[in-house]
């Protein structure tokens, strides 16, 4: 019986939250590690599931470097980063193409027809706007061409809200078209801040490996709860967002500025880290908000 008044207190701690989000969009960034792990895998889905499920509007952005990287390397293709961006020539992008739409997101498709949610598959080339990256020389600051890497440039917000609005969760591919029709690869960080930001959604939620901000990287009890936007030029300062926190951060404000209430950053490796962020009082991540 308690075992059952305590899973009954769980609802009634989450009542207000489900009231309150109703109707809401929350775009919900899917990579890192947690794509690693089909248990995982299959807990942030049926995160989703249940959130379309109580009334709330997810769409989903999925990454997949891993993924390309494992094909490249079974191809035989090098892999040549700079500043943390992927060299990507002719025949990678098609390597990326493939893997994020083949392989990535048919399977989250998959398994969330599994779960009995209902998703639909957009390509962001479809939908997504690009216009060429460069890179800068981290020793020289000139900019390098690293070949079919783009940042957005437009969203066709129609698109996914028609597919919303008939029920179904988008699961999107980062990817992107320029005017010429070439194809670029997208970061998914980008892409989906970029999404939240058309969308104007209530909600980013980025589903990474490491737990959220933190104080000390090598301590992960220094987690920084709540980070307003005014303080990310001081962290950047002292080092604490960095590398791959970097681009995620500087796409949340981006974000909050065009809209978006809140942006969350969870780690997905925890079971369930996308309800206990969205729908407790503590919360498991690092939230960033408005002055």
């Amino acid at each position: 019986m308690i075992e059952l008044i305590e899973k009954a207190s769980v609802l009634v701690e989450a009542l207000p939250y489900i009231q309150e989000f109703r109707g809401a969009v929350v775009v919900v960034k899917f990579g890192g590690s947690a794509m690693e792990d089909p248990e995982l895998i299959e807990s942030v889905i049926r995160d989703v599931v249940i959130m379309e499920c109580i009334g709330m509007r997810p769409v989903i952005v999925h990454g997949g470097g891993k993924a390309i990287s494992a094909r490249l390397e079974k191809m035989g293709i090098p892999v040549k980063r700079t500043g943390g961006m992927r060299h990507t020539c002719d025949a990678t992008i098609e390597v990326v193409d493939d893997v994020l739409h083949n392989e990535v997101n048919q399977n989250l498709l998959n398994l969330m027809g599994k779960l009995k949610g209902k998703g639909q598959r957009i390509s962001g080339k479809d939908i997504l706007k690009a216009t060429k990256m460069f890179v800068k020389d981290p020793d020289s600051g000139d900019d390098i061409d690293v070949g079919y890497v783009g940042n957005v440039s437009d969203v066709d917000a129609g698109h996914i809200l028609e597919v919303i609005d008939n029920c179904e969760i988008p699961i999107i591919a980062p990817l992107a078209k320029d005017d010429q029709g070439n194809t670029y690869n997208i970061n998914a960080d980008i892409a989906a801040a970029k999404v939240a930001e058309a969308l104007q959604a209530r909600k980013l939620v980025f589903l990474s490996d490491v737990p959220g901000l933190l104080m000390d990287p090598k301590d992960e009890s220094t987690l920084i709860h709540s980070i307003k936007i005014n303080e990310v030029e001081e962290y950047i300062g002292k080092g604490i967002i960095a590398g791959g926190m970097l681009p995620k951060v500087l796409s949340a404000v981006e974000a909050l500025k065009a809209g978006t209430r809140k942006v969350h950053m969870i780690d997905g490796r925890m079971s369930h880290s996308v309800l206990l962020e969205l729908f407790t009082d503590q919360g498991v991540g690092t939230e960033i908000i408005n002055d």
